[in-house]
């Protein structure tokens, strides 16, 4: 049997370290392969541990990782992964020797992920995105893509949670790139229930792409 062509996909894609096109295969991907599926699920929560070390309010956004770093980090998750899957395979092994008798195996498809929303323009801005929201033990997983179609020049721009109570929580900033998507991943530790708007809003806190949950 070939080996999985997507099988060192799962850190990058978790981390948001594909390319557009590769995490687009990967999400097709996902929808027929269990055992990606599975080690998507294992590792989503790293996002969320990420952002919650804590930074100042006003701290620039640090952008993409080292180049030298991402290698390192992921080497790292999948050599934990292998010695887990390891030492589950051997406990797995003497749960069939000692239980022959039970040799009916419920198995269940994994869940397809959430749909992208596309997020409400507020007026006439150069500025689309779509966001999915992801919920997990340590609350939300926010994964957008933002297109800026206007001129030359970009701008800054700050994505931004409200909660049910209207507590606001600024998750991510960014600079636009003419004719650029950027992909922003982020958590929070809002649960996917507490959180009733994200918005797109411009460098002078103007709101201009909304999104009602």
């Amino acid at each position: 049997m070939s080996e999985d062509p997507f099988a060192t996909f799962d850190a990058a894609y978790v981390l948001g370290a594909l390319s557009p096109e590769d995490r687009q295969r990967f999400e097709e991907h996902l929808r027929t392969c269990d055992r990606c599926a599975a080690s998507v699920r294992e590792l989503a929560g790293l996002p969320g541990l990420l952002a919650r070390v804590d930074t100042p309010a006003a701290a620039p956004d640090p952008g993409p990782p080292p180049p030298d770093l991402l290698p390192s980090v992921l080497a790292r998750v999948r050599r934990g992964r292998r010695i887990r899957l390891a030492v589950t395979s051997v406990s797995a092994a003497l749960a069939v020797s000692a239980c022959v008798a039970l040799a009916v195996v419920a198995s269940w498809p994994a869940p397809a992920p959430p749909p992208s929303i596309a997020m409400t323009a507020l007026g006439q801005f150069p500025v689309r995105a779509d966001a999915r929201l992801d919920a997990f033990e340590w609350g939300t997983q926010v994964d957008m893509s933002c297109s800026y179609t206007g001129g030359r020049s970009g701008g800054d721009y700050v994505l931004v949670a409200i909660s049910r109570t209207g507590v606001e929580t600024q998750l991510a900033t960014w600079k636009a790139v003419p004719d650029n998507t950027a992909r922003i991943v982020i958590g929070t530790a809002l649960r996917r229930s507490d959180l009733a708007v994200l918005e797109v809003r411009g460098g002078s806190g103007r709101p201009l792409l909304r999104l009602t949950l």
